[in-house]
Parts: C-alpha cells; sequence; structure tokens
C-alpha cells in the first residue's frame, strides 16, 4: 500500500513537471503570410495567426491602460507602398472586462489581417513586425514580438515563422546570429560545472555530518527482507530518493519562474542573483558562518522536530520507510552539504534552464552513490575508516576553503558596483593568509579546540600539506601583477590592481598611434580592458570611430561576475597574436552584461514589454537578447560599424588557434566586403 502511495506521488510529481513544461513550450502563437494579387499593381498582404488551445489573443483596440493590443506595422522597401491601414479580417469576441473596465476584443483559434499595397516595381520586399500577447483564464504569457519579411509579387506562397520565446527574441535584420548561436555561449563551461559538481557531491561524503550516516545506512538495509533482487531495488530506490531531493526542488523553481513570466523572468531571476550586492552579501555571510560552524564555535544543524518526525517515519518497511531514510540524510547533511549546494547552483546561475538543473543533479549523483553502493553492499563498510578525530580535521579544513571561496561572492558584489574596497591585492592578500593558515594547520602546527594532538605526521596530510603551501607561493607572485592565469576566473580583475609590476614599460604600449583613441571613452570611468588595450563600452560610440578609422568591431558581452570571461581574457586574450589582432584589426566594444551603473535619464531604454531599464548592465543584456538571442557571458560578436555580422560569434571556448582564426576570418570578411 505504502508503495502504491509513494509511487503515485511520484508519478504525479514526474506528470505535473512533464506538463508544465510541454504547456511552457506550446504556448506560442504560429503566423503565417500569403501575398493576393488584386487589380492592376495592387496587392493585398494577409497575416494570419494561429493561437494555441484554451489562450486568447487581443485584437488591435487600441487601449489606453488596458491590456495589449496586437501591434502590426509594416515597413515598405523602394519600390512598394501601403495602401491604408491594417485590417483586421476576422470578427474579435466583444465583451467588457470587469479588470480594465473597458470593453475588450480577443481572439481564439485563429485570426487574419490584411494590409494592402501597391507594387512600381516588377518586385519589392516589405517588413511587417509584430507585436502581441495571449492569455487564458488564469495567467497571461510575456508580449511577444517577431518580424516578417514579405517579397511582392513573388510572395504569393504562404510563409510560416513560429513565435519566438520571450529569451529568444528575433534579431534584427543584418543582425541574425545563427541559430546555435545561443547555446555557444557558456557551453564549453558546462562540463567543467558538472565535473566540478561531481567532485564535490564525492567530497561531501568526507563531511562529520555525513559520513556518520553510512553506518545508519548501512544497518538499516541489513535488515532488508525479500531476497537479493529485492534487496538492489530498494538500494536503487534510495539513491533515487536522495538525487531526487536535491534536483526536484530546483528544477521546480526554475520550471515555475519559466512558465509565470518566461525564460527573461528566469534570466532576470538568476541575474540578480549572480550580481546583486544583497544576495551576494547574504551568501558571503552564510559561506562565513558556516566557517565558524566548521572551526568549532557552533553547531549549526536542522530542527530537532524536524529530523525526529522524518527519522521516526525512515523505521518503517517498505518504500515509505526508504523515502524518509532518504529525506532524514538529506535533512541530517544540510549543515555541510548547505554551502556546498550553494556554491554549486551559484556558479551555474547565467540565466540558462538546464545549467542548474544538471549541476544540482550531477552533485546529487555522486553523493548519493557511495550510499547506494553501501546499501547494495553492506560488507563494505569494513573496509571503511572508522569516524573520529579525522572527520573534525576534514571539517576545519573545509572550514578553510569555505573562507576562501566566501570571498568570491564579496568580490562579485564590489565589481558589479564599484565601491572600490576590495582590490585584486586586497582578495589576493586574505587568501595567501587563509591558505597560509591551512598549511599550518596540516603540519600541526595550529590547532582548534576539538582537534586531537598531532603526535607524529602521516604521508597522506604531508602530502596534502605540500600541495597547499605550494599554492600559497604560486598566489605571492600576484601580488607584483602576476597574471595567475589558472585562478584568473576566481579573482578581480588585474585592472583593479594598484602595482602592477612592469606596467609602465614599452611592452605594455596599446595601440599605434594613428588610431589612438582621442578622448575619454564612454564609462571610462570605471570600466577597463584588460591587457592595456584601448576600446569602448557604449556600441554607438564604437561604431562611430570604426567608421573613422575604417576597421571592424569587435564586440565582448561580458560580465564583473563571468569566471568564464576572466578565463578568456588570462588564457586567450593574453597570447601576442590574439592582442596583436585586436590591438591593430579591431575596435573593441566591451558591453557589461551585470554593471548595476545607472544611466541618465535620457540614456533609459524601454523594452517592448514596456519595461524601463536605467542601469548599464541592463541595457546591455537586452541587447544581447534583443539583437543575438544570447544572455550567457562571454559571447564574442564581429560585425563592420552598420551592425552587420562578419562571422559566426563565439562563445567560451580557451582554444587559442581558434581564437586567432575567428578573428582573421572577420577581418577578411570585413576586407572582402
Amino acid at each position: 500500500m505504502q508503495f502504491q502511495k509513494i509511487f503515485r506521488s511520484v508519478a504525479s510529481l514526474t506528470f505535473a513537471v512533464f506538463a508544465l513544461s510541454v504547456q511552457a513550450q506550446s504556448a506560442s502563437v504560429t503566423w503565417e503570410s500569403s501575398v493576393e494579387a488584386l487589380e492592376g499593381d495592387s496587392y493585398r498582404i494577409v497575416l494570419e495567426a494561429s493561437i494555441p488551445a484554451s489562450y486568447h489573443m487581443y485584437d488591435m483596440g487600441p487601449y489606453e491602460g488596458g491590456p495589449n493590443a496586437t501591434v502590426i506595422t509594416f515597413t515598405p522597401s523602394e519600390g512598394i507602398q501601403l495602401e491604408g491601414g491594417v485590417e483586421q479580417l476576422s470578427t474579435p469576441h466583444r465583451y467588457f472586462d470587469d479588470v480594465f473596465g473597458m470593453e475588450i476584443g480577443t481572439f481564439e483559434g485563429k485570426a487574419q489581417f490584411a494590409q494592402r499595397v501597391k507594387l512600381s516595381a516588377p518586385q519589392a520586399s516589405i517588413t511587417a513586425r509584430l507585436e502581441w500577447m495571449i492569455c487564458d483564464d488564469t495567467n497571461c504569457m510575456p508580449p511577444d514580438d517577431i518580424e516578417l519579411t514579405i517579397t511582392v509579387p513573388e510572395g504569393t506562397a504562404a510563409s510560416a515563422a513560429e513565435s519566438t520565446p520571450a529569451a529568444e527574441i528575433a534579431p534584427a535584420p543584418d543582425t541574425a546570429a545563427p541559430a546555435a548561436a545561443k547555446d555557444a555561449a557558456g557551453s564549453g563551461s558546462l562540463w567543467s560545472l558538472i565535473i566540478e559538481a561531481i567532485l564535490w557531491g564525492f567530497a561531501a561524503l568526507l563531511t562529520p555530518c555525513v559520513f556518520p550516516m553510512v553506518p545508519m545506512t548501512v544497518s538499516y538495509f541489513l535488515k532488508g527482507e525479500g531476497g537479493a533482487a529485492m534487496g538492489r531495488l530498494r538500494a536503487s530506490l534510495y539513491g533515487l530518493f536522495i538525487v531526487l531531493l536535491y534536483t526536484v526542488p530546483i528544477a521546480a523553481i526554475i520550471l515555475i519562474t519559466r512558465i509565470v513570466g518566461g525564460d527573461a523572468v528566469t534570466a532576470d531571476i538568476f541575474n540578480w542573483l549572480a550580481t546583486h550586492w544583497l544576495p551576494n552579501i547574504l551568501f558571503f555571510l552564510v559561506f562565513m558562518v558556516f566557517a565558524a560552524s566548521f572551526f568549532g564555535a557552533f553547531e549549526i544543524t536542522m530542527p530537532s522536530w524536524m529530523v525526529n518526525k522524518t527519522d521516526s517515519k525512515a523505521d518503517t518497511k517498505g518504500i515509505g520507510g526508504i523515502f524518509f531514510l532518504a529525506l532524514t540524510l538529506v535533512l541530517v547533511s544540510f549543515s555541510c552539504t548547505g554551502p556546498i549546494v550553494g556554491s554549486v547552483l551559484i556558479k551555474s546561475t547565467s540565466g540558462e534552464f538546464w545549467t542548474p538543473i544538471l549541476t544540482m543533479l550531477a552533485f546529487s549523483v555522486a553523493f548519493a552513490l557511495p550510499f547506494t553502493l553501501f546499501a547494495l553492499f553492506p560488507s563494505v563498510l569494513k573496509k571503511m575508516p572508522k569516524s573520529g578525530g579525522w572527520l573534525n580535521s576534514v571539517k576545519v579544513v573545509l572550514g578553510f576553503i569555505e573562507v576562501a571561496l566566501g570571498m568570491k561572492f564579496l568580490s562579485v558584489a564590489e565589481q558589479t558596483y564599484h565601491w572600490g574596497i576590495l582590490d585584486r591585492e586586497i582578495y589576493l592578500a586574505v587568501w595567501i593568509v587563509v591558505f597560509s593558515l591551512l598549511g599550518l594547520y596540516l603540519l600541526g602546527k595550529l590547532r582548534f579546540a576539538h582537534d586531537d594532538e598531532v603526535t607524529h605526521l602521516g604521508v597522506g596530510r604531508l602530502a596534502l600539506a605540500i600541495v597547499v603551501l605550494s599554492f600559497v607561493v604560486y598566489l605571492i607572485p600576484g601580488m607584483w601583477g602576476a597574471p595567475l592565469k589558472g585562478l584568473s576566473g576566481y579573482l578581480p580583475p588585474l585592472t583593479t590592481q594598484d602595482f602592477v609590476l612592469g606596467a609602465n614599460t614599452a611592452a605594455a604600449a596599446p595601440a599605434a598611434p594613428s588610431d589612438a583613441i582621442v578622448g575619454k571613452p564612454k564609462y571610462s570611468d570605471f570600466l577597463h580592458l584588460p591587457h592595456g588595450l584601448e576600446g569602448f563600452f557604449d556600441l554607438k560610440e564604437a561604431e562611430a570611430y570604426a567608421a573613422k578609422v575604417q576597421k571592424p568591431i569587435f564586440i565582448d558581452f561580458t560580465g564583473h561576475g563571468c569566471v568564464n570571461c576572466r578565463e578568456m581574457e588570462a588564457r586567450v586574450w593574453s597570447d601576442p597574436e590574439v592582442l596583436e589582432i585586436l590591438r591593430n584589426d579591431y575596435v573593441i566594444c566591451a558591453l557589461y552584461s551585470d554593471d548595476k551603473k545607472v544611466l541618465p535619464e535620457n540614456e533609459w531604454v524601454t523594452t517592448d514589454a514596456g519595461k524601463v531599464l536605467k542601469s548599464l548592465g541592463k541595457i546591455n543584456s537586452y541587447y544581447a537578447l534583443k539583437t543575438y538571442g544570447v544572455n550567457a557571458q562571454p559571447y564574442y560578436v564581429l560585425q563592420d560599424n552598420q551592425g552587420k555580422i562578419l562571422t559566426e560569434p563565439r562563445g567560451y571556448d580557451l582554444d587559442v588557434q581558434a581564437f586567432v582564426e575567428f578573428l582573421q576570418k572577420g577581418v577578411e570578411a570585413y576586407n572582402s566586403r
């Protein structure tokens, strides 16, 4: 009976998630265009909208202070002219809406619109921009838009175009990025995030909150009944429940935000988590509190009533008992896995839908695997080391690591808001002290209240101390400006460092005098390019300068909190050949997507949905999303000063030679225009 209840619950949850996912994907409008020949040189363009079931689309209104009416704007090219305005061929259902306090009209199923045109050339093209919003009885999808290019008279064959989701807004003409471009940004880092999550999952087993749970797991499954086959099933379900308890809540949060507000809302939430000062300061404080707990200042535990209640239910037989045993493990281990889970999730919040889910899935699978194996083979426990003083040492080591990792959150907040309190040398100084103390602790020269006395040094502990102290030696040259490429993604940019040895030498001189930028580029008082490069932080300014010097533009969609951006700059941009091409052959424009600088009112941007964007980062992020359909960084675009893309854009990839070829291909395309 309990098995049936659990099975129905899991099945219902799975079905609900699947249904919501399908609904989110299917709730889009499909448009078709056709051209009908009339008398003489006159034609009629017909646009037909296919509206998904259970949704309605508003008519052309307009509605002052009401819902988003459908807006259709035709832009004719040379050789074609409009005759009259847009007609609604379909009759809307009209009714008085109590919410808006006005009479409105809606379409369901299909809706047709028409525009008469007159042709004065053998053929010509016309662009139709469509904006609309659809709702059902409970909620509305975000306003959407699309552009169609229709040829008259050769456009008599209907052409279909499906509305793009909110996070994949159709690019403007001549700037359309390839379909694969959205996945290119950051795709090369997904595997590194997954591998890191797997390593953290295995490392969590060694924490003092988790390791003592191993004997409990084994003793529970040793009492199992039903033979070997039932034992394997029970052990597998145990591992599955652990994975679901970590992954499903994260997936549900992401899915709900996506359904309620679309991709843009999900991206905004993750962008807020990753770059806003409040969550970053909060995460920093959480990491410091956990570090203090690991050092022995106090114990962090889940409420005893919660743990006891779930633990008591774990004593029952059947599937329900296995589920509550898994829940008990997750709750008891929270004080050690909490900061690890937070670190894994925050590192993957780049606005992508699947990345946080996949990284949490990887972490939970790695975390659950040892327990599943112990449940399958209880005899393995005999070969495991007994818990004792070594577990407290692991806890202290994790405390030092928590302090070091927590600094990253404070650094992100500092960079996005330009507080000027945590420059690179201060950050490095903290890391050097933290890891020096860790090295002394491993050597037994530093003890905490709950530590056993180190009477002799084991080989493993000595080896770990050598690694840690060697890392300290590696960090020290960074105080004088060494690039520290291996840590470039975790450190503040080199431009924040007050003293860089050799920075004023001729070797660090930027572009050639003939193309030197005269005057101070916009936003250059608080934004800087790496490696002494000169450039711009405003695209219009870069395009004007590119037209003057007759060079292509290298657009760098980047962010202060972007780990992969710093890695690209340290490992790829630093290559002499790459630097030479960037300095001599391109006008560089870096667009920061997470900068919190509030711009003057005349520079604010209003989105298609009517939202006013005031900060530099939000405006740049919206431009990337609107024009190229991407919300991840880094993302590199090569274009001319008219906005025409020269070659396929590129995302995170540490292949230096491939990046050189990418830049060379852009120069060749620019010169052959």
